[in-house]
């Protein structure tokens, strides 16, 4: 899902202007100044309306890790006008081990459930507890079971906007957004980001509409008024990954040629009254899609699609599984928000065929897809664009943890977590980096990883000891580098004594790599490459000339200040 911060910053800009105008007015505006200093501001506003990790510790029971669901089919009739959903889901699945008493499955107990039968055998003594639906097992279950559920009514509109009837000038619009835990909004289903399965999904609308869904388009069927539309994966697909849009779209398309000189459809829709914004904003996926390809391996889902699909969340962007959805106010046929659809085609890789295990690990998606906004920059525009678009994405204060957040859609797990992978590229070398991303998306493609994966991955290919880097930076560091310096030189010698102080409160010593850039009186540089250990050390180098000044991480590999100290040389 694209940066929350960003969200904030761009599409409630407006409103965020009154608001400091309002507040100075009553002699707020320093407190929101402060706010906005030290990038609690875009995590006050984003914080809003979102979960955090206390809440998704209560959505699960121990018994749902012992569920494998191996497939989805699912038929959905809706009817607007009457914000009725009507539905008939069946699951197959198996037990990891042994058989429990019950199945447990996430759904919430709002429906009129019609009908369940467990292995064709009519269950009426299922119930619910809380949003859990028990159905107890009488009969062995050898092997696979499956679960058919009918049920109907007005799906809750939990979360971001997990199910929503809604409508654009005057036409009514269907679409849902489940991430992180709310898929159960609108059917029953083991809802651990890690039990993927696969998904045969048919929707019915009136005929006027256009429904997508993920996956491949595999038939379409118009009975009088209504029509259906039938897809299909065939690639394993998280629960909160899928989705249904259904409205009034147009249709336009181009045909992608994959590195593996496969072809597949990149695959748009748009309102009719957005159509051409839609032609201008969607033209650059195919050159987005072949930078992605280069750096990670070919896009994982190329005997599905890819496909971008305006919807009416207002956002941002998410990255549904080869359908993304877009907000309609991010239209604009000027190409404004091209951020939103890298961060978004990038996901495919990182979050949706590389899933996490759990929710602790939300930064392995959002980390990695802000990250490839900097490098799709690096790719088209050059050092200059990846450092300034890391820098966009620099704060001085970063008030949580990378791994297990107290807020899963923080700007730390977004732009701290993209830090983190800029800084391990620093770290590791160029060459380990570029290997370490290709291996970590082909060993866990269509599966999911943890952080102490890519950790374990990350030590394999670069052979260096990672445990500081990641325990200072993911696991228990919170905040950033800060430090002072100063430096004093001996014109006879040549020797230059640089000293090094860490000030920071958050996380007590940082261990990292440090560029020195020594600039000459003649408009000559040279860099030195150093490794700090301590919290205060003092490097001696060698000056070749006259020295006019020294500068701390010249090209910006640290998420870290460095304040030169007032008593100078």
């Amino acid at each position: 899902m694209s940066d929350r911060k960003k969200t904030v910053l761009k599409i409630l800009l407006v409103i965020i202007i009154n608001l400091f105008a309002f507040a100075a007015l009553n002699g707020a505006y320093d407190y929101f100044k402060e706010l906005s200093d030290t990038g609690e501001l875009s995590d006050y506003i984003g914080s809003y309306g979102y979960i955090n990790s206390e809440e998704i510790d209560k959505y699960y029971n121990e018994a749902q890790k012992n569920i494998n669901i191996l497939n989805y089919d699912m038929d959905f009739d809706l009817y607007p006008e009457k914000k009725l959903l009507k539905a008939d889901v069946t699951l197959t699945g198996i037990f990891n081990s042994g058989k429990p008493e019950n199945i447990g499955l996430n759904f919430q107990n709002n429906f009129d459930v019609k009908n369940v039968r467990l292995n064709n055998d009519k269950v009426t003594d299922f119930y619910f507890d809380e949003n859990i639906i028990y159905i107890p097992i009488k009969n062995s279950i050898t092997d696979t079971f499956k679960l058919n559920l009918i049920y109907e009514g007005t799906p809750k509109n939990k979360g971001l906007s997990s199910f929503s009837f809604d409508s654009f000038n005057g036409k009514s619009f269907v679409y849902t957004l489940s991430e992180p835990i709310y898929a159960s909004t609108w059917f029953p289903c083991n809802d651990l980001p890690n039990d993927k399965a696969l998904l045969d999904i048919s929707i019915t609308n009136d005929s006027s509409k256009i429904s997508l869904s993920n996956g491949k388009l595999v038939e379409i069927n118009t009975d009088k008024d209504r029509r259906t539309y039938h897809w299909k994966t065939i690639y394993p697909i998280s629960t909160y990954l899928i989705c249904l849009y259904s409205g009034n779209y147009k249709y336009f398309f181009e045909e992608y040629t994959s590195t593996t000189g496969e072809k597949f459809n990149l695959d748009y829709y748009a309102f009719p009254e957005h159509l051409q914004m839609a032609k201008s904003d969607y033209k650059n996926h195919s050159e987005m899609m072949k930078v992605f390809e280069e750096k990670f391996g070919p896009y994982p889902f190329a005997k599905e699609k890819y496909g971008v699909a305006e919807f009416l969340w207002q956002g941002g962007a998410m990255e549904h599984q080869t359908i993304t959805g877009i907000a309609s106010n991010l239209l604009n046929g000027k190409g404004m928000f091209q951020d939103y659809y890298i961060h978004e085609l990038a996901h495919q890789w990182w979050g949706d065929a590389v899933g996490p295990i759990s929710w602790k690990d939300i930064w392995l998606n959002e980390g990695f897809a802000t990250y490839c906004e900097a490098l799709y920059a690096e790719a088209t525009a050059g050092k200059e664009a990846l450092q300034s678009t890391m820098l966009a994405k620099f704060q001085t204060r970063f008030n949580d943890q990378l791994y297990d957040p107290e807020n899963l859609f923080s700007s730390t797990v977004y732009d701290k977590g993209a830090w983190v992978l800029h800084m391990l590229r620093f770290e590791i070398g160029e060459d380990a980096f570029g290997k370490l991303l290709k291996e970590f998306f082909s060993r866990y493609k269509y599966s999911n990883a943890s952080t102490s994966d890519f950790k374990n991955l990350s030590e394999e290919i670069s052979g260096k000891n990672l445990d500081q880097f990641f325990n200072q930076w993911v696991f228990n560091g919170q905040g950033i580098i800060k430090c002072e310096y100063g430096w004093k030189a001996d014109a006879t010698s040549g020797n230059v004594e640089l000293t090094i102080k860490q000030i920071q409160d958050e996380y007590k010593l940082y261990k990292f790599p440090l560029e020195i850039k020594i600039k000459y009186e003649d408009g000559s540089d040279e860099i030195h490459k150093e490794y700090v250990t301590t919290g205060k050390q003092t490097f001696n180098l060698n000056a070749r000339k006259n020295i006019k000044d020294i500068e701390i991480d010249p090209d910006k590999w640290l998420l870290a200040t460095f304040i030169k100290s007032t008593t100078g040389k």
